[in-house]
């Protein structure tokens, strides 16, 4: 009988051991966070799985993963593999497992109507993230930075249930118009929130729609003397203006870059008129395609954000029952009125707009760009976290991607950007048990992703279903 080498190594003196794969930080569960587990053995064998490992290469059929302490110990067929002894063995005939997503534009907050306030939703989006399948996330700015810190502090102390969290400093910007949010009163200010909140905690900064570039300079370099990156949902800077700056990434893609209108003001958002520029360009003519080259030449990655534009969107499917179920009575029927008035409004933009928005996140990607991808459950309210981080992949694929290559961007690009692909964003030997157990085969039906039942975290499988049934009828309050 063969013996797996890490058995063999874990057996031997503790000199030893240093050759073995590292474990993986396991804090001691909580009863609000064990309620939720169903598989926490100290060595579980996933027997008979299909293996899609997020790297975009094809499914290996009929494997065997073995987890022990939090790390994946061993990857290989079947009918070969051998199952240490004691291990918990679960048999996933006709089942596929995947990398936890690592989804990069997720909030704990949500828009709560009427004026722009935003309610944190600290109880629930946790939750319902790792439910998704989402086990490493990062904030796309915050509302409530000191509850975001401290929600990411309470999961990896094992108190609550939820992904790892790369928590977004407070949004950088010049604007009094929304209330959660500092105005900016010039670069050595952009400078001080970037130092205090990276001191605090905060692992990545955004920039917003009404900084200078003075001020974004300032951030950008403060942010990088420390080691920490820079995102931007932009406007009254360009995305040209901010890769020559040294910005990280830019949030939704086309959509919000003001580079195509015409006269535009430095440092001043043109508003309404970004939208018309782009409905008017040719994603493959040569405006475009050079703007595409700056960003890839630069390394500028760039965040998809489909689920929420989806929503603006006349013509797009209705909101699932289980998104509506998952909603307080005020935020369903609020939202329910804004998508009618958004679905009735004569000559919408946004059917040209998304599909164009769609046609140029494939063609930065096929550019060699790093596409990312997130939810922003923002909006009208209708990007529900976790639900929506499952649709994200099915627009990726009606965008042109395969499904493999979808399952790519939502799992190893997000850790090659967090610069965590030693731990997470593919299924490898010595990475840490991150996984997702699927009922289907989400390498040829995408939409099986919604048939997500276990997600596992550092070698932990929590229950999927449960964990989404927890929030029904929350989202909105809490």
């Amino acid at each position: 009988m063969r013996i797996p080498l890490w058995a063999v190594i874990a057996a031997v003196s503790a000199t030893a051991t240093a050759t073995a794969p590292a474990r993986a930080q396991r804090p001691t569960l909580g009863p609000t966070t064990r309620q939720f587990v169903t598989v926490d053995d100290a060595v579980v064998a996933l027997t008979h799985v299909r293996v899609i490992d997020g790297t975009g290469a094809p499914a290996l059929q009929d494997q065997t993963v073995v987890i022990g302490d939090g790390v994946i110990r061993s990857i290989g067929s079947s009918a070969a593999a051998v199952v240490p002894q004691g291990a918990k063995t679960i048999d996933l005939t006709g089942a596929s497992v995947i990398p936890g997503l690592v989804m990069v534009h997720e909030h704990l907050f949500y828009p709560t109507g009427g004026v722009p306030l935003y309610s944190e939703q600290a109880f629930s989006f946790p939750r319902m993230y790792l439910a998704g399948g989402v086990t490493t996330m990062r904030t796309g700015g915050s509302m409530e930075p000191y509850t975001d810190l401290n929600v990411r502090r309470m999961i990896d102390a094992g108190s609550m249930p939820g992904p790892k969290i790369d928590v977004t400093g407070p949004y950088l910007e010049r604007s009094e118009a929304l209330f959660q949010v500092h105005s900016l009163t010039g670069p050595e200010d952009a400078r001080q929130m970037v130092a205090y909140w990276a001191d605090h905690g905060a692992t990545s900064f955004k920039a917003y729609m009404n900084l200078t570039r003075a001020e974004l300079g300032a951030a950008i370099t403060e942010a990088h003397k420390r080691g920490l990156k820079v995102t931007g949902h932009l406007c009254s800077v360009t995305f040209r203006e901010a890769a020559s700056l040294g910005i990280d990434d830019l949030e939704h893609g086309l959509l919000v870059a003001s580079d195509f209108v015409e006269a535009k003001k430095p440092d001043e958002c043109p508003g309404i008129a970004v939208q018309p520029s782009i409905a008017k360009l040719d994603i493959a003519g040569e405006p475009v395609q050079s703007l595409i080259r700056d960003l890839v030449a630069k390394h500028v990655a760039v965040t998809s954000t489909l689920t929420v534009f989806e929503t603006f969107t006349p013509g797009r499917q209705t909101i699932s029952q289980r998104v509506l179920d998952a909603m307080i009575a005020d935020a369903r029927a609020a939202y329910l009125t804004s998508r009618a008035r958004a679905i009735e409004t004569p000559g919408s933009p946004w059917t040209v707009l998304f599909q164009k928005e769609m046609e140029f996140e494939h063609a930065f990607a096929k550019a060699g760009g790093l596409l990312l991808v997130g939810t922003d459950p923002t909006g009208f309210g209708g990007v529900i976290a976790g639900y929506s981080n499952q649709r994200a992949l099915e627009l990726l694929v009606e965008a042109g991607f395969t499904p493999l290559e979808a399952i790519s961007i939502a799992t190893l690009n997000g850790a090659k950007y967090l610069g965590r692909t030693d731990k997470v964003g593919t299924i490898a030997v010595g990475k840490a048990a991150d996984l997702v157990v699927i009922r289907g085969d989400p390498s040829t039906r995408i939409t099986d992703m919604e048939r997500v039942e276990t997600v596992f975290k550092d070698g932990v499988g929590y229950d999927s279903a449960k964990l989404f049934a927890s929030v029904k009828g929350v989202v909105g309050l809490k």
